[in-house]
């Protein structure tokens, strides 16, 4: 056996190896290593030889306590934490001592040997190198993915029709199998202040091969929901208590699980109607929120399936946008009935939150989300599109760019509209709308408007929406391109 070694705190991964022949034909084998404090996921990565011979090894595990699982020779890789773990795996503290990895030999014939190599990764905390679920990208290509960043399942309030006819605590895979049908390319399961969900989300990717499932959680407090997409491990919820004195707080403990913090659904009322929905907490650093939900299945519903009203984060966004921040406006469902008709509940996948993204990956959406490279389509259609680049002589930007516009310099904006035939653009700069193109109607399918702003050399902000035809309804909103910011 080859153990590599290091200082326990810097130690990264260990690799055991050795040779099974004839004589561990039918037998167990206990391979010993030490886990160090400190560890939070345990990885291992297990081959051998000798398969041609028919040789076969299957694997299980127990750590300083109990049993954490059996594989057999169903799994050469698995990977467990406090909240996850591959099938077959408990999930549970990496607690620090004496582990044994079970190789158990059904066969080696006579003659014949077996190499073994079992690579085992520990990891405190790093950032997601592509999925939290998957190693690799569902799809390879930078295109406009569409997904669904908000909703809830059993693991907090949401509910199924039971066979008996009544309503049930819903299973995470029916969430799964209504964003599937809807067609979106990603969603993120976000129950309120629970992690257990991240389990199942674990067991249904690999099925789910063309949908990509992000870890998320809603931290719901009595002063404002947070959303937190990418953030795997439990993050402290009880805001104004002693274990969580402030918000800042909060951000900081989402920023040490490398997670992206949204305010959620900003302007819902705090009260016994929804009560700690509104975000009203002090303190916000509002440098560190990196998008706003303007757009909520639930709010809709309240205001007949309308982005605009009352209950809209349209004007909270905006807000901080003039005080010269930056989030990104996405949208999401609030679901918490998969089953129900689209006319009874919000439905998965309605807004729609349209990302573009260098390839279907967790770190590529969340990338692409603080980027501001983002639209959000209200009614959750499959082919609508809203794109807004803009130019000032050499220099060349598009959403959620900034680009430098001299005073006296004319800079060119183009924005190109898909599958709105009828409806009409409306320009909107610092908070004004209209200031542009406010005649102007979309004739085709596929439509390219372009008009010229002059720069003053000061700061500004200037986005795309459209709106349907009479004006009454917003049916996309589209992120800001920064002048000189």
């Amino acid at each position: 056996m080859t153990v590599v070694t290091a200082a326990a705190e810097t130690v990264t991964e260990i690799v055991l190896t050795g040779v099974l022949t004839r004589a561990d034909h039918e037998t167990y084998k206990e391979l010993a290593f030490d886990v160090p404090a400190g560890v939070e996921r345990l990885t291992v990565a297990f081959s051998y030889t000798g398969r041609e011979q028919r040789a076969t090894i299957d694997l299980g595990l127990f750590d300083p306590e109990r049993f954490r699982g059996w594989s057999g020779g169903d799994k050469m890789g698995f990977t467990l934490s406090a909240t996850d773990a591959t099938p077959s795996y408990l999930p549970g503290p990496i607690r620090p001592g004496r582990w044994l990895l079970i190789l158990g030999v059904p066969n080696i014939r006579v003659g014949s040997e077996a190499a073994y190599e079992a690579k085992i990764r520990f990891g405190r905390g790093e950032a997601t190198e592509v999925s939290s679920f998957s190693d690799a990208p569902l799809e390879i290509g930078a295109r406009w993915y569409r997904g669904d960043l908000h909703m809830h399942t059993c693991h907090s309030d949401g509910t199924v029709e039971s066979q008996g006819g009544t309503r049930a605590p819903g299973p995470v895979y029916r969430t799964v199998e209504a964003a599937a049908a809807k067609g979106v390319d990603f969603i993120a399961v976000t129950d309120h202040n629970a992690v257990s969900h991240h389990h199942s989300l674990r067991e249904l990717q690999p099925y789910f091969d063309k949908l990509l499932l992000i870890p998320g959680v809603e931290i719901t407090t009595f002063q404002g929901h947070a959303g937190v997409l990418g953030a795997i491990g439990f993050v402290e919820f009880r805001l104004t208590s002693p274990h969580l004195p402030g918000v800042r707080e909060l951000q900081d403990a989402v920023e040490r699980q490398h997670g992206l913090f949204a305010v959620n659904h900003p302007a819902m009322p705090s009260n016994e109607f929804c009560m700690g929905c509104g975000w009203t907490t002090p303190g916000t650093d509002y440098a560190r929120v990196a998008a706003v939900e303007v757009v909520n299945g639930g709010a809709m519903a309240v205001q007949r399936n309308a982005a605009d009203g009352p209950l809209s984060g349209v004007p909270f966004w905006e807000a901080r946008l003039n005080e010269g921040y930056r989030p990104t406006a996405i949208g999401g469902s609030d679901n918490h009935k998969p089953d129900l008709d689209p006319i009874r509940a919000p439905a998965v996948g309605a807004p729609t939150t349209v990302v573009w993204a260098d390839n279907l990956s967790e770190r590529a959406i969340l990338n692409a989300i603080r980027a501001g490279r983002v639209f959000v389509d209200v009614e959750g259609t499959r082919d609508r599109v809203l794109e807004l680049s803009a130019t000032c002589g050499e220099r060349a930007a598009t959403m959620g760019d900034a680009l430098t516009a001299p005073e006296g310099a004319q800079v060119l904006f183009s924005v190109r509209v898909r599958g709105l035939s009828g409806a009409r653009p409306d320009v909107i700069m610092d908070g004004a709308h209209g200031v542009v193109l406010a005649d102007a109607l979309i004739e085709a399918d596929d439509v390219t408007l372009e008009f010229s702003l002059p720069s003053d050399g000061a700061r500004h902000w200037v986005r795309a929406d459209v709106r349907s035809g009479d004006g009454a309804r917003t049916l996309m909103i589209g992120n800001p391109i920064y002048l000189n910011g």
